[in-house]
């Protein structure tokens, strides 16, 4: 590949993470069609590759609109539509011309998002769609978010859009006496869209800053659109997690777990706006607990003055609300941290037999480093072994790899 070709990749890819989401959104908008709005995306997107080696443009989200609604002009003339619609596609606004609805919201985006989290859809197919219409992740990219099969999500996706189109599900940010029945379905979708990125490989760089970076400007949003413990929970959260991004790999790419980060590399100002969104947040719901739990690592000076205690008071409230077996581990391994391995090692246990988090790679690992903390380093190697054949994210393989090697740093 010349240094050319690179520079045009890169371009495109940029063009890619700024605006796929708002394309998508305002072509849905004026259309009302799904799979039209994300094909003409996509060709709008292969164009550019095709086109930008003679000249990148200098507005290239204006450029991608105007290829994408000439296209969708295309295929809806030869499809017969009617010609107000075509009259609508034709005065599609650039991407510095957002239009308002009734609501008050200008971003096609959080348009959206409410729109893909109707209560008339299946939290699953909520969830999804929006990572799919808006972020862009391929069915297998939100599959492995999701831990279900490929298969499983393409079926998912399309009887989500059919729904849609069935129902006449409207494309509006929804009345403000409906907003807060409407919140749990769109924190979700914020929270795995961020999930999704900040777990992503060392060589996915730019998937992952592009699905945190939305992550948090949507939470920024739900912040002023509707500002209550939750959406201040779930925004604290996210800036939390997020200002240990740069300390989580190190120079090679490999993965740093939290207790070996070096914290003069922790984003500072993050911290501090995570902590001040978080004395806003007040409340006992999940994303809020999740914060504090969060704000517990961000404040301790070193691993060694983590308050564990306090972690796993915070951690047994959030199983009681939630309910959630992944949780339950994450509980577990506090108690381990607090009072040592053989506190917890039976609650890892119990919860392997259960069968709940079959196929999810973090409960034999986190088994192996209580058996290694044990001193059952055989045990320990096999646990670790498990992990590995269940993991596929390459730095938590290369980690685990590492670890039946050589054993904990």
């Amino acid at each position: 590949m010349t240094e050319r070709d690179a520079g045009v990749d890169e371009a495109v890819a940029a063009a890619f993470r700024t605006e796929w989401g708002r394309i998508v959104a305002t072509l849905i908008r004026t259309t009302g069609d799904w799979d039209l709005a994300e094909e003409c995306a996509q060709d709008a997107f292969a164009r550019a590759l095709e086109t930008w080696p003679a000249g990148i443009p200098d507005k290239p989200g204006a450029w991608l609109t105007t290829v994408a609604r000439n296209r969708a002009l295309d295929r809806m003339r030869r499809a017969g539509v009617e010609a107000a619609k075509l009259r609508e596609v034709a005065a599609l606004p650039g991407p510095d011309a957002p239009a308002a609805d009734d609501s008050g919201i200008v971003d096609d985006r959080l348009r959206l998002v409410f729109t893909c989290c109707h209560p008339a859809l299946p939290v699953e197919a909520r969830v999804a769609l929006t990572l799919r219409t808006l972020a862009g992740l391929t069915t297998a990219e939100i599959a492995r978010a999701l831990l279900t099969s490929e298969p499983t999500m393409a079926k998912r996706l399309v009887r989500a859009k059919h729904k849609i189109r069935a129902a006449g599900i409207p494309y509006r940010v929804p009345a403000a006496e409906a907003l807060p029945e409407r919140l749990d379905g769109v924190l979700a979708v914020v929270y795995l869209l961020f999930n999704e990125g900040y777990a992503a490989s060392a060589g996915e760089v730019l998937i992952r800053r592009r699905l945190c970076d939305e992550a948090l400007r949507l939470a920024g949003l739900l912040v002023r659109l509707l500002p209550c413990s939750e959406t201040f929970g779930l925004a604290a959260l996210l800036l939390l997690q997020h200002s240990r991004r740069d300390a989580r790999v190190d120079r090679h790419g490999r993965l740093v777990t939290l207790d070996q980060q070096d914290r003069s590399r922790w984003d500072q100002e993050a911290i501090d706006d995570g902590l001040a969104l978080l004395e806003r947040a007040g409340g006992e719901g999940p994303y809020a607990l999740q914060a504090r739990i969060a704000a517990c690592h961000a404040t301790a000076p070193t691993a060694r003055t983590t308050d564990w205690r306090r972690i796993v008071d915070l951690y047994t409230t959030l199983l009681e609300v939630t309910g959630s077996p992944v949780v339950a581990l994450n509980r577990a391994v506090a108690v381990g941290m607090a009072h040592g391995p053989q506190a917890n090692l039976s609650l890892v246990e119990e919860l392997e037999s259960s069968g709940d988090l079959a196929g999810y790679h973090l409960l034999p690992a986190v088994r192996g480093d209580l058996l290694e903390r044990s001193g059952r380093l055989d045990e320990a190697r096999e646990s670790y072994a498990r992990a590995l054949a269940l993991a596929t994210n390459e730095p938590d393989r290369d980690h685990l790899r590492r670890l039946i090697a050589h054993g904990r740093p």
